[in-house]
Parts: structure tokens; C-alpha cells; sequence
């Protein structure tokens, strides 16, 4: 049986090698008791060297954290502005798309000209303002109390006007993708418009940076089997792309 100096080392060590280590697992390689581990996490957690998670502990913070938007875009900008112009090859001849908020659906809000005549629908009043006057695009802004974190819309009057309506592609950008817990934002009300605006979408196509994968918002939007697409970048692990491909959904790397 290792010391507890020991044992630390042993933790961190696999901790910095794999990003991610399972109670169960450190119980059975250091051959100790799975309370003797958790009391591990939580000394090592106290001294901010790592974040314990359900079941163990990760490199990384595993809960997201709502950021206002014009922090957002600063962060993985690059692999956003990949994203989204990856993302324009979905469109395809669509009539009607739906765009929600968040930093990476506005970049392709940017770089949306269609060469055909197309309703664009959304919370966003960035994404309505970046869209409004564009050549072959015609603006249903969703109205409703605006959330100065997200520049957005939510609420029950922007519920409303989605009950009339059903659109082919939506583009969701999201704070977290886990593969148990589903799809998932830091605002609970922004959280129910989502599930209503896939209610009323054909497609659902999540544009997120790998940064955002096996991480969990406070608000649950959908499980990953209502997810068509998920159009993210190449930092992705590939086992995690395997496992979202099991589950049926295609995933495409900017």
C-alpha cells in the first residue's frame, strides 16, 4: 500500500497522462479502499490541483460556467471561425434555419450569404442584427427579456411565437456535450427555449470547440439522440468521436 505522498504522486501523475482518473480504477491499481480515494480527491481539490467529478476527477472544470458573450469570443476564437465556415456546408439549400446564441453560431452568422432566398429565425439580437439587410435573408427576431450575458431572449413570449412555427435546421451553440448527461447550458431559461426551438426544428446541429465535451451547464437542453450533427474542432479526442458515432450522430472536424 502506497503513503499518502505516494499516492498523490500516483493520482496527479495519471491525472496529467490521461486528463481524467475513476475512483474505482485508483481503488484497484493502488489496491485501497475507494473511501481512501475520494478523501485523496477532496485534499488534492482543496489545494486546487484538480476538479473532483461524479465517479473521480478531471484535469479540467466539468461544470460550465455562464461568461458573457463578448468574453466568449475571445476564447478558442480561431477554432469558432473553423467551426462555423465548416458548418455553412450543412446548409445546403435549406429555406429556413434557426440560429440560437452564443459566440460560435454567431460566427456563422457572419459568414452566412445563401444564393437563395432564406428565413433565418432567432433569440440572438446579434445574430438578428448581423443578419438584418443581408441579401436573401428575411429576419424573424424572436422577442422577450433580454439576458445582458448572452444578448439574448428568453421567455415565454419568444415560446409563443415558436409555437407557429417549424423550421428545418437549427444551430446551436451549447457550454456543455457529456456523454451520459446530454447537452447542456449554464442558463436554465435560455435552457427552455432550446428544447422548445428543437421541438419545432427538423435537424439539430450543435457548433461547439472541443473545450466544451465532457462538461455540464447547469441547464439540460436534450439528450445526444436528438443531436443530427455536431460540427466541432480536430482537439477532439478520438474516442470521444467514436462514442458520439455510436450513438448515431455525425460528427464533423474543422
Amino acid at each position: 500500500m502506497k503513503n499518502i505522498t505516494e499516492r498523490h504522486e500516483f493520482i496527479l501523475g495519471k491525472l496529467k497522462k490521461e486528463g481524467k482518473v475513476a475512483i474505482l480504477d485508483l481503488a484497484e491499481e493502488i489496491n485501497i479502499s475507494s473511501v481512501t480515494i475520494r478523501k485523496d480527491l477532496k485534499m488534492l481539490e482543496e489545494k486546487n490541483l484538480l476538479f473532483r467529478t461524479k465517479g473521480g476527477g478531471s484535469l479540467t472544470n466539468p461544470y460550465a460556467v455562464d461568461k458573457p458573450i463578448n468574453e466568449k469570443e475571445l476564447i478558442n476564437s480561431d477554432e469558432k471561425r473553423r467551426i462555423a465556415r465548416v458548418a455553412l456546408s450543412v446548409i445546403g439549400q435549406t429555406d429556413s434555419i434557426m440560429i440560437g446564441s452564443g459566440s460560435t453560431v454567431f460566427e456563422l452568422a457572419r459568414i452566412l450569404y445563401p444564393d437563395h432566398k432564406m428565413t433565418a429565425i432567432t433569440p440572438a439580437l446579434k445574430v438578428g442584427l448581423e443578419l438584418n439587410n443581408r441579401p436573401n435573408i428575411e429576419v424573424l427576431q424572436l422577442g422577450g427579456l433580454i439576458r445582458p450575458n448572452s444578448s439574448s431572449v428568453a421567455g415565454t413570449q419568444a415560446l409563443q411565437v415558436l409555437d407557429e412555427i417549424s423550421c428545418d435546421l437549427l444551430f446551436l451553440g451549447v457550454d456543455g456535450i457529456d456523454l451520459e448527461h446530454g447537452v447542456s447550458i449554464s442558463n436554465i431559461a435560455e435552457a427552455a427555449l432550446n428544447r422548445k426551438m428543437i421541438e419545432v426544428s427538423q435537424k439539430l446541429i450543435l457548433l461547439a470547440d472541443s473545450s466544451k465535451f465532457n462538461k455540464r451547464g447547469l441547464g439540460k437542453i436534450c439528450n445526444l439522440d436528438q443531436v443530427e450533427y455536431i460540427v466541432t474542432d480536430k482537439r477532439i479526442s478520438e474516442k470521444t468521436v467514436f462514442a458520439l458515432q455510436e450513438k448515431g450522430i455525425k460528427v464533423i472536424l474543422a
